[in-house]
Parts: structure tokens; sequence; C-alpha cells
């Protein structure tokens, strides 16, 4: 054969072009929770996959825009890609234990967690709190809570484990679709707050990603302003936070005192009232000038709302030379409590003190009084919780 005929010949052999390598079990673990997974983290097991990262944007649309559970309803996902997203992939809600509704509106539902083989059953609370503008959800970070703060309900529970990123998201999945909403237009929830059982930052390195997920554009697509996240005060974590994502701060304050606050909230010891105040200036440093912190005042009878705790509140908070708003709650009552809720006039001498300082105070309206309001109470009804308290669990950056 002569080279001209050699270089006409028409090369019938296949090219052998690098596959992406199939991965072992150990290499991707099967069936991983797609609650659990950031846009990023989301992107990177599908390159992982040989797949191009849109396709995970793809399906975070379908999951948190569109509430779809089933990858086969994916319509804009090719068939191949479907079989291989259900051999690796699921996407789980909680399972509902129990709902309780409100005369006024306000729905409590206690849900069970993931369970490992040869662990106890663990459940935790989400509560829906309808108003005339907007649709708030209250939701759990750890079931139980290991801060041992002397008025609260989940605390006196104690702490049973911290929740995965996929635990904490998918309870505002569930409570989308168990509450009829629009995932896009017509939300029924416009605020996601942190305010659920345990304490947010203890559970930092899931928390984050959640927080991630409600702001994603491809996520639940929530304003920063609409996602808050409430603290004891761990100061540390603070910091953290402020450096990794853009989100509203609440801080669980209730006294304005050292000696008093140590006694309410006992992680004061730890970082106290001046060292939590600093922590809040560098937050708020370098954002916008709408920003700012709620902080959170639980009303105890004869405890904490004298009048001469409110002008300590005021110097404390107007010391600080940044926007600051101040949420009192009536305390809600649990069987066993030492504490009582403060009268209707003691809140409202408290809130006009306040006031007359130049501070924004609002009065939480009490919700739920008739399905145990007080968060952990239902839970506490269904499931008993190994009792570990702030002195058994060390406090760290992770």
């Amino acid at each position: 054969m002569t080279a001209e005929a050699s270089s006409n010949t028409v090369d019938n052999t296949a090219t052998a072009y690098p596959q992406a390598p199939l991965l072992t079990p150990a290499a991707f673990p099967p069936r991983v929770n797609l609650f659990g997974l950031d846009r990023a983290a989301l992107r990177e097991q599908f390159e992982k996959m040989g797949e191009a990262g849109f396709r995970a944007d793809q399906v975070m649309l379908w999951i948190y825009r569109r509430g779809v559970s089933d990858f086969e309803q994916m319509s804009n996902i090719g068939k191949a890609l479907r079989a291989r997203l259900a051999t690796h992939f699921v996407i789980r809600p909680p399972e509902l234990v129990t709902e309780q509704v409100s005369v006024d509106g306000t729905r409590k539902w206690v849900l069970k967690l993931e369970q490992a083989e040869g662990k106890p059953v663990t459940m935790i609370e989400t509560v829906y709190i309808p108003e005339a503008t907007r649709g708030t959800l209250c939701i759990s970070s750890q079931a139980g809570c290991a801060m041992d703060c002397s008025f609260c309900s989940t605390a006196q529970g104690g702490f049973s484990r911290n929740m995965s990123t996929a635990e904490i998201v998918a309870q505002v999945w569930f409570a989308g679709k168990t509450l009829g909403g629009d995932f896009q237009n017509e939300r029924v929830i416009s605020n996601v707050v942190f305010m659920g059982m345990g304490e947010p930052l203890a559970n930092y390195n899931n928390v984050l990603p959640a927080i991630r997920i409600l702001l994603d554009d491809f996520g639940f697509g929530l304003s920063k302003r609409r996602v808050t996240v409430s603290t004891s005060g761990l100061v540390p974590f603070i910091d953290r936070l402020a450096g990794d994502v853009d989100t509203a701060l609440a801080i669980s304050l209730h006294a304005a005192n050292d000696k008093l606050r140590d006694q309410l909230v006992p992680i004061n010891k730890k970082y106290p009232i001046a060292e939590l105040m600093e922590a809040c200036k560098r937050y708020l440093a370098g954002k916008d000038r709408k920003a700012h912190i709620v902080y959170e005042y639980v009303m105890l009878d004869g405890v904490n709302d004298q009048p001469e705790h409110a002008r300590e509140l005021a110097k404390l908070l107007n010391g600080q030379g940044q926007a600051a708003k101040v949420n009192l709650i009536p305390f809600n009552p649990f069987p066993e409590a030492r504490y009582k809720r403060s009268t209707p006039e003691a809140i409202t001498r408290f809130s006009e003190i306040l006031r007359a300082k130049g501070l924004l105070t609002m009065t939480r309206r009490t919700r739920g009084d008739d399905i145990d309001a007080a968060c952990g109470q239902l839970v506490g009804k269904v499931q008993s919780k190994q009792k570990k308290r702030l002195g058994d669990i060390p406090v760290r950056v992770q």
C-alpha cells in the first residue's frame, strides 16, 4: 500500500478517551442525604462523578424551589444521571412523630431524626408562627441543649447530640411541604430563626452549611436579614460567623450584669458580658448601617424585670454605640420551672423605660400557650433525653 493510499484509509478503531474514575463506596458513601450539602459541596460531588457543576445547581433548584424529592421528576436531568443520583443520593425529610396546632395558628411538630443502628431514637421540635405579614419558622440545631440556662425547658431536658446539616435543613423543607406553600413565589415561610432546641454556635460546622443553603439563590433564597442565628454568647463562634457568612444575629442576654447572668445563662462564666459585647461590636463592624443585633430578654417575675434592671440594660446597650433592638419575651412556663412570667404591668413598665432611653423595644406576643409553648416541652413528653449539661461537654472552637 502506498503512503498516499495509507493516508486516505479510514481508521475504524474507536478512540480511547479518558473516563472519570468509578467511585468506590469508600470514596463516595452511598445514599448521601442531599439536604446536607451546600452548593459548593454538591458541585464537588458532581465533579467527582464526572458531571458538570451546573448539574448540581439544577438539582438544588428542583429540591428547594420546586419541593421535589424524587429524582425521576427532575425533567431537565438526563435519565442516566437520574439513575446514578438515585444510587448515590437520597432526598430524605424527617419523620413526623406528632403535630400540635394552636388556636392562634401556631404549629409545632415533633420530628424524628435519622437513627444510626444501635442508637436511641432522637427527636426535635420545629415551630411555625404565622403572622399577618410574615411566616416565621423556628428550627432546632441540636437534640437538647447543654447550655443549662435555668429558665429554658430544653436545657432542663439535657443534651443528646448535634444535628447534621441535613437534619437542620430538612426541617425547613418539611415545613414548606406540610404547609402547602409555594417554594418560590407565595412563600408561607418568609423568615427562619435558629431559636429552637440547642445552641446553634455549639454545632457550628453543621449550622454554617445550613445557613448557606437558606441564603443561596439555588437553595431557599432567603434574604440575609430574614435568617437569624440566636446564641447564648459563644464569643469565638460569633467572630467566626462574622467572617464566614452575613446573617442576622440575636443574643440571648436576659441580664445586664454578670452576677445575675451567671445564674440565668451559665456560659456567661466563660464569656462574661464585657467580652460578649465586644464580640457584638466586631460582628457589626463593616456591615451596612441598617444592620443591628437583637438582644433577647426573657421576663422573669421578680428576677430581672425591675426598673433598675431596665436602666442597667439601657446603659449597657447604649454604651455599644451601635444600633440595637431589644426583644422582651414573656416567660413560657413549663413543668417544674422555678420561675414565673412577669406581670403585664411589669413588662410594660420595663419596655417604657427602655424606650425612654432611646432603645427600639418590642414585646414578643405570646403564641401557642395551648400547645406546650415552651421549646422542648412537647418533645419531652414523648422522649426521655440523655441528661448532659454544660459541665459535661467541652465548648471549644472546632
